[in-house]
């Protein structure tokens, strides 16, 4: 009874970990528990080992510290590579021979196309073809000069403060492939997540397949039905073959279900990056999308107040009208609900087929891009 109840509390733990690191920064959450375990795991941890750093060892100490830090997380260096290039062979291992080798084969080529090759600097030779390449959609980007380049700002460019340098339809800088990433980095991404997938779930299926061998090695089956008399259907047998899996193998039981979650997120983040490609957004344009149709919902919502406003002063001022009844009362939407709807218009998005050649075949490294017009 008691380990059953040390299994309950991990699982709730566990589960409450993983929910508050996803979703404790969801308004619904804010002010609650959940919201301080999601600082205290992002942000909150880090800051306490600095602090201990600094009490135990000096603030000299933490300054190396956060010195070595800023270099290999918020500067263009090779040690985040090196660690995933060796890194490859190890997790590809699980599968037979011929298929490791292909997984690592694969890998390791995106890997280095997506770290050694051009992810479309914008400089004072080229910024007339990127300006043409895209046009501004006067929502997420309008006609503007980068502050730190001194150039115009194509639509879908952004400066990366780590690469010191404008990217031309800029995803987000990754330290891993030490840059802004772009022409390979959508079919690297998508394999590497594939593939990790992949990985957990044939560790749970070969963890399932070696507690099905122990339930038909000790004969539990039997020994439940004859012994105790239990039904043969599934839905008898079920608890019973769980409660004695989770006190017999609760170890692998654990690694089955923590396989298994992780698989999920890995193909989630998979589909989430595929969905990307298919409707030609970058992480970056998906952000600010984000922010640009919150705002338009605020300000929505304000003219929205206003209009109930000055409907409500008409009506302090003698102008009543006819009073509704209450059934139209009841199905009719509110003001500030029927002025709320904003529309996602991406005007770059031209179609699943068109969409996926520009990520294999950009548009930087087409012939005709170098016979755009020019200032």
């Amino acid at each position: 009874m008691g380990l059953q109840w040390a299994l309950a509390v991990h699982g709730v733990i566990t589960l409450l970990v993983v929910v508050s690191f996803l979703c404790g920064h969801w308004p619904i959450f804010q002010g609650t528990f959940v919201e301080r375990i999601h600082y205290f795991i992002t942000s909150g941890a880090y800051d306490y080992f600095l602090r201990f750093v600094a009490i135990v060892f000096g603030s000299k100490v933490r300054n190396s510290f956060l010195r070595i830090e800023y270099y290999c997380c918020d500067r263009p260096n090779p040690v985040l590579q090196v660690l995933v290039y060796f890194y490859q062979p190890v997790e590809s291992m699980p599968f037979c021979r011929y298929t490791s080798v292909l997984a690592v084969g694969v890998g390791v080529l995106l890997f280095l196309l997506t770290s050694f090759s051009d992810p479309g600097t914008v400089n004072a030779k080229n910024v007339s073809q990127y300006v043409s390449a895209y046009p501004y959609d006067n929502m997420l980007y309008v006609e503007k000069e980068c502050p730190t380049c001194k150039i115009p700002k194509p639509a879908r460019s952004k400066h990366c403060g780590i690469c010191d340098r404008c990217v031309a339809r800029f995803d987000h800088h990754c330290g891993w492939m030490k840059c802004s990433l772009f022409v390979f980095f959508f079919l690297n991404i998508i394999f590497f997540s594939f593939r990790h997938a992949l990985i957990s779930l044939y560790g749970a299926i070969v963890l399932c397949l070696i507690l099905a061998g122990q339930l038909k090695e000790r004969k539990i089956i039997l020994i439940l039905t004859v012994y105790y008399g239990i039904d043969k259907s599934f839905y008898s047998l079920f608890p019973h073959v769980v409660q004695w899996l989770l006190s017999a193998h609760n170890t692998q039981m654990l690694l089955i279900v923590f396989l298994t979650v992780v698989s999920l997120l890995l193909a989630g983040f998979c589909v989430y990056h595929a969905q990307l490609c298919l409707t030609n957004t970058t992480t970056n344009e998906t952000f600010k999308w984000q922010e640009y149709l919150d705002w338009r919902r605020k300000l929505n919502e304000a003219k929205a107040s206003a209009a109930a406003l000055k409907t409500a002063l008409h009506t302090v001022n003698g102008e009543v009208k006819a009073p509704e009844s209450k059934c139209r009362q009841f199905f009719n939407k509110s003001p500030l609900q029927s002025e709320v709807a904003v529309n996602k218009n991406n005007v770059y998005d031209k179609g699943i087929l068109r969409n996926v050649l520009e990520i294999l075949v950009p548009i930087s490294e087409r012939q005709s891009f170098f016979h755009r017009k020019t200032f």
